[in-house]
């Protein structure tokens, strides 16, 4: 199976004023990310919120990215679901459209836990010639065991970690030597990530400050470590100050200051009141928030 690497962003999507898929402005992301070097996109999972949009939009949303990014790069699709046919649809879709990879989050209402492993084996076999990373986000049990139960899935070829647990997603690491790639998702451990043995990472504010995570990886990469520490933890200061504000709208409005108007997150996320954003704007520029977000 295909591996990957680098640092990607977990692509945002934008809409318009009347809540449409702003398809313009997700071209202009593209070649925005593009100029910035980054080394891949995934698409369409939490942060992209392919959980709220329909299976039409979430079809747009590949169709647009992969059309923009015309082959320059590796795009990983999250074709995650609550309905598993509607995963099992999307999934076909991206290998239709030039996916190099799929994803899926955990179902999101589980009764009986055995039911996870039929759930992506299912959507795994929907495009059986592309690698296919579960996306563990919000798994309370033991992921190790998890990716044991999964292990006879053909084209599984990793995961996207997001969780805190160093010491397990190492194991993660361990478990292939082949075909294998583990993605670090937690954006405040990206540099842990690496050291723990990740292949890369996959993170929400790396749409607003992409040359921070490149430069923490070629940092990495040189054996440059405290200057790698230095920039996580300058992003690390942007991405506390956001969670405080409300992640969500203050992801988009820190999108909004470097010029592009990504509209409002869809229900149930919230936007910013007017006096969050006020405060926000004093926050980030107290940060050197373009600075950053320029490299």
């Amino acid at each position: 199976m295909r591996t990957f690497d680098g640092f990607w962003p977990a692509l945002i999507t934008p809409y318009t004023e009347d809540d449409c898929i702003n398809t313009p402005m997700v071209r202009a992301l593209v070649d925005y990310h593009l100029q910035k070097g980054v080394s891949g996109f995934y698409i369409c999972g939490s942060t992209g919120e392919g959980a709220f949009q329909n299976t039409d939009e979430r079809m747009l949303v590949a169709e647009t990215v992969l059309a923009q990014v015309a082959g320059r790069v590796p795009v990983i699709v999250h074709v995650g679901s609550a309905q598993v046919n509607e995963s099992v649809l999307l999934a076909a879709h991206a290998a239709a459209v030039g996916a190099a990879g799929i994803s899926s989050i955990l179902p999101p209402v589980v009764y009986d836990g055995r039911g996870v492993v039929p759930f992506f084996a299912r959507i795994a076999a929907a495009a059986p010639g592309l690698p296919f990373l579960p996306y563990l986000f919000g798994y309370t049990k033991d992921a190790v065991a998890l990716m044991h139960d999964l292990a006879h899935i053909p084209n599984l070829a990793g995961t996207k970690y997001t969780a805190p647990n160093m010491y397990e997603m190492n194991q993660i690491v361990q478990f292939r030597k082949e075909g294998w790639t583990v993605f670090s998702g937690m954006d405040e451990q990206a540099l842990l990530g690496l050291m723990y043995g990740a292949a890369g990472m996959i993170g929400s504010t790396l749409n607003f400050m992409p040359g921070a995570y490149r430069e923490i990886l070629r940092a990495y990469r040189t054996n440059d470590h405290q200057a790698a520490l230095i920039i996580q933890q300058r992003a690390n200061a942007v991405t506390a100050l956001l969670i405080r504000t409300g992640f969500v709208g203050a992801f988009r409005e820190a999108m909004a200051l470097l010029g592009f108007d990504c509209g409002r997150p869809r229900l149930p996320n919230l936007p910013l009141t007017d006096a969050q954003r006020a405060e926000l704007h004093r926050s980030l520029a107290s940060l050197d928030f373009k600075a950053l977000a320029a490299l």
